[in-house]
């Protein structure tokens, strides 16, 4: 398996450092909003890698954080006249429940930055101890000149950083460009050897990763625009702290771009996952992410989601037929060829074109190809399951569709007994109303020699 790593800038033999377990760290949401589209790119890519690998056969743990002490989360819980945690808390599980909506695993652990507080304060103290960091004015700072390889994850040289650095209203820093550890807070802190104050951001990732994968770990990833400062930051604070290799291979994926420019909070060109989720499924979304390599930008437009959704029609309409279990999956060209585009920088979009090919095949009755294809559009997260209402967005939407009709309905086999006379009665105007007002609730009727059967759009 060879992946990109960000560090070296070249494709490289992924190779654990021990041997079939991977230690695998995501940077994880700051949580005081509705998660995008980024985010949704950010977590698909990580969670088919997670997929992969244990497909491959590595024990993995994955540890993605949850930044639940930030400026933004402060700023949030003033406005709302709430307390940060509040904030945190709520958003935190909109965040989580945003992420299994997009059928996401779950990380094998998922800390929280507040729980994480005494690893943090130990990591400063021993960089204060050892020369690399310093205290002013209840803050904590970290010496960047002190470490000479800062800046080569970025590939950006020193002297080129130093002449864009600027010092903020209030820093008391010894030099520009050193970045902080600790912020003094009286307000919202927490109790340090330096006085009342909370963490900076990049040291987060840094105790976090290091208590529960420890100091070297095989993978660590996030989005392209966490390059730098953050990913460089960590690198700086955690290899001074631990005096070893902070992580072996770097791996980030391109950004989501509207009109060419990032998607972003701040820009406020961004789409939540809960909005998106309105028009288009999770598989499409998937796909829609997967159809382009990890590591490009990807151009958000309607006209690429429909495509998208084309394409998992295409794949996941496929002839079903029963499992076999029996099959020997590794033995079959299929495995191999999707194996192959996997094993090649997550060459994901060459691995559909290989589910495209069964999901034909299996149209044609050819045996196993559809087993084929259920196990390995699972490893890339796609689900077969139909889409679902609950009893509560059922009664909604045949409230939605009564309405329309100008009558009351109990329940769908009302519904359909009704459509039936109209179609009986051969009154088409009557029949298309309903069409017309099912389909505004994503829900269609299929007709059968052995009757009418309703599903989710």
């Amino acid at each position: 398996m060879r992946l990109f790593n960000s560090f070296t800038n070249q494709i490289e033999e992924f190779k654990p450092i021990e041997e079939n377990k991977v230690k695998m760290y995501v940077c994880g949401p700051t949580v005081y909003d509705f998660a995008h589209l980024g985010h949704a790119r950010c977590y698909i890519t990580w969670d088919v890698l997670y997929r992969y690998l244990k497909f491959k056969g590595y024990d993995v743990t994955y540890c993605r954080n949850v930044t639940d002490v930030d400026d933004k989360i402060l700023k949030k819980a003033e406005k709302e006249g709430k307390t940060p945690e509040e904030v945190s808390t709520y958003w935190y599980k909109a965040f989580a429940e945003s992420m299994k909506k997009l059928n996401t695993l779950k990380p094998d652990i998922e800390p929280f930055a507040t729980k994480t507080l005494g690893e943090m304060i130990s990591i400063a103290k021993d960089l204060i101890n050892k020369g690399y960091a310093y205290e002013a004015n209840g803050d904590v700072y970290f010496r960047v000149k002190k470490f000479p390889q800062y800046g080569m994850l970025s590939k950006q040289p020193i002297d080129q950083l130093e002449s864009g650095a600027r010092v903020e209203v209030g820093d008391v820093k010894e030099d520009a460009l050193d970045f902080a550890l600790w912020k003094k807070d009286e307000k919202f802190g927490y109790n340090s050897p330096w006085g009342v104050g909370r963490p900076g951001w990049h040291i987060e990732c840094s105790a976090m990763s290091r208590k529960y994968l420890g100091k070297t770990i095989d993978i660590h990833a996030g989005g392209a625009d966490l390059i730098f400062p953050h990913h460089e930051n960590e690198i700086a604070q955690s290899e001074c702290a631990n005096g070893c290799k902070f992580v072996n291979y770097w791996l980030h994926n391109g950004f989501v771009t509207i009109n060419k420019e990032k998607m972003s909070k701040s820009l406020g060109n961004f789409l939540t996952i809960d909005d998106m989720l309105k028009n288009y499924d999770a598989n499409t979304i998937r796909f829609f992410i997967l159809t382009n390599h990890y590591r490009m930008p990807v151009e958000f437009s309607d006209e690429a989601l429909s495509a998208a959704q084309s394409g998992v029609k295409r794949m996941l309409n496929a002839k079903q037929t029963k499992i076999n279990d029996e099959l020997r999956l590794e033995e079959t060209p299929e495995y191999k060829a999707f194996v192959e585009a996997m094993d090649e920088d997550l060459n994901t979009s060459k691995a559909l074109a290989v589910l495209f090919d069964l999901a034909t095949r299996a149209n044609k009755d050819e045996e196993n190809a559809f087993t084929i294809l259920f196990k390995l559009a699972s490893v890339l997260g796609f689900s077969f399951e139909k889409a679902k209402l609950s009893d509560e967005e059922l009664t909604e939407a045949l409230k939605v569709v009564g309405e329309k009709l100008g009558r009351e309905f109990a329940s769908m086999d009302d519904l359909i007994a009704y459509r039936k006379e109209a179609r009986d009665a051969k009154n088409w105007p009557v029949a298309d109303a309903i069409r017309l007002a099912l389909d505004e609730v994503n829900i269609v009727l299929k007709d059968s020699k052995d009757g009418t059967v309703w599903e989710v759009k």
